[in-house]
């Protein structure tokens, strides 16, 4: 007698739930995130860092009740899928072309439009897809008669802080971390996640650090019970270490950076040790499924109790600016640190409109009709679509290094007052800042549709083709800042983490959560 008949995964069922849970986790942070972030909140003693929690406590909710996106990047889909062997399909297309029409349909959905982040052709045109696609599909066959789907949207500015290093059998994987998180900067949004791979090869070791960022966030738990083997106490090792360096929430300084460090292992040559790292930021994204035949699968979304009672407010030293009424000594007055609420008229504009800026002010050439910089500020910022009556969809900062190299010709050729981003600034932006007398502000990464309920108005000007990077004007009314550098060069991403770095040592402040 042949084997009976599996279960039959129907194709429909398939891309419906990939969209369906793409849906989900845009608005909806896991809960194991928010307890652990609630936790760091309650205990965090640097005001800047509380702040920025606050912020992204309070946008986190907000997103769940507007069922709009946590963050404006949106990320690239990365998919898991473990098939079951006994299982069948019921399709027409290939696994990779079901996971890209799930892609399509959860980021177009009219009710709540996911930006569109994904460039064709990596090396030449860069030409966005329009619907997020394609997605990066990991596929392994596991006996059963089932289908686990996780599904993550991975964002760019922690995906850009991966780190890979093949290190001697001897040398110690807590020393390279140490070395090497402090040198990805804040542009990864923590508080997050760090995931490791250690073993087996170079790919083999990126994807587990990548799948690592899936499990549940248990290092509350973990510590009250303690570690019950050696991988949980280099777990506990990294955790308290990584959050003993003092960079905190944004990179503002502070007593948490990470709220959980993953670890996978796996066998390797005698001669290697590959390890990888990758961050998850503070828009942690993901969702597990199953599908077993009966049907499309229905995510349950967290109760609202699980989020902790914070609601920001901007502090009441906050300082009013009218960015229409901005001078250069109003900029000059600024401290590192101070709180600004900004309203007024502002541009746009990121990496792909900065290269064409920068090549029409090389040639000598007129900028476009519209774009006039003069005393003004510009956001690095790609927004996501608007919605029924937004103005503008979720619209936090995208980190502000990548602009770094055209800082100096920004400020000198136009007469640009001021920068806002995310992160930090390198040593040759901060050097033109200082030059120029301008100033570079920060707006929070993880508090992006928090951030777009202060702008009144969008409009694009420029580079329509660019899509979410085409240069808009923003008209804004009390939108939240900080300032990161002023116009001495004096940069609050070394000073704060080199504060509370130097406090949590004196004082001996515990960095692991109670």
């Amino acid at each position: 007698m042949g084997p009976m008949a599996g279960p039959v995964i129907r194709e429909a069922d398939f891309v419906q739930s990939v969209a369906d849970a793409l849906q989900f986790i845009s608005y909806y942070h896991p809960a194991d995130y928010i307890e652990h972030l609630g936790r760091a909140w309650e205990r965090e003693q640097s005001p800047a860092a509380k702040d920025a929690i606050a912020q992204i406590l309070t946008n986190s909710r907000m997103c769940a009740e507007g069922r709009r996106p946590i963050c404006q990047d949106t990320g690239i889909v990365n998919v898991f899928v473990r098939a079951g062997m006994d299982l069948r399909w019921d399709t027409e297309l290939g696994l990779q072309e079901m996971v890209d029409a799930g892609v399509r349909r959860g980021y177009l959905d009219p009710d709540n439009r996911l930006r569109p982040s994904i460039v064709a052709d990596a090396l030449f045109a860069r030409k966005n897809t329009g619907d997020n696609t394609p997605a990066v599909v990991h596929v392994e066959l596991v006996p059963g008669g089932k289908v686990e789907v996780t599904v993550a949207a991975k964002g760019g500015g922690s995906e850009n802080k991966a780190r890979f290093k093949m290190l001697d059998p001897s040398d110690s994987i807590v020393d390279w971390v140490l070395a090497t998180v402090p040198e990805m900067g804040a542009g990864w949004c923590p508080p997050g996640m760090l995931g490791i791979g250690v073993g087996g090869t170079a790919d083999k070791a990126m994807v587990m650090a990548k799948e690592s960022l899936m499990d549940p966030i248990d290092m509350h738990e973990l510590l009250e019970r303690g570690p019950a083997n050696k991988l949980e106490e280099l777990r506990i090792e990294l955790y308290g270490k990584v959050n003993a360096l003092g960079i905190g929430a944004q990179g503002l300084g502070g007593l948490t950076t990470v709220l959980d460090v993953k670890v996978r292992t796996f066998p390797t040559h005698a001669a290697s040790k590959p390890v990888a790292m990758i961050p998850n930021c503070a828009a942690t994204r993901h969702a597990r499924f199953v599908l077993d035949g009966s049907g499309p699968v229905a995510l349950d979304p967290p109760p609202l109790d699980a989020w902790p009672d914070v609601q920001w407010r901007p502090s009441a030293d906050s300082r009013r600016v009218n960015l229409d009424a901005l001078t250069r000594e109003e900029v000059k007055g600024w401290k590192p640190g101070q709180t600004l609420l900004l309203s007024g008229r502002m541009l746009t504009g990121r990496d792909a409109a900065h290269k064409r800026l920068a090549e029409l002010l090389n040639a000598g050439k007129a900028l476009p009709p519209g774009v006039d910089l003069k005393n003004r500020v510009i956001y690095y910022v790609g927004p996501v679509d608007a919605v029924r009556d937004e103005a503008v969809g979720p619209a936090g900062p995208t980190t502000a290094t990548r602009m770094d190299k055209f800082t100096d010709l920004m400020l000198e050729k136009t007469g640009l007052f001021a920068m806002i981003g995310k992160a930090e600034r390198g040593p040759v932006a901060i050097e033109a800042i200082r030059k120029h007398e301008a100033a570079y502000l920060i707006a929070i990464g993880g508090a992006a549709y928090l951030v777009s309920k202060a702008i009144r108005s969008a409009r694009v000007i420029a580079f329509e083709d660019l899509g979410m990077e085409a240069i808009y004007e923003f008209e804004v009314r009390d939108m939240p800042v900080t300032v990161a550098v002023d116009s001495r060069g004096e940069s609050v991403h070394r000073t704060g983490p080199a504060l509370w770095g130097e406090r949590i040592r004196a004082l001996k402040i515990p960095v692991r959560v109670a």
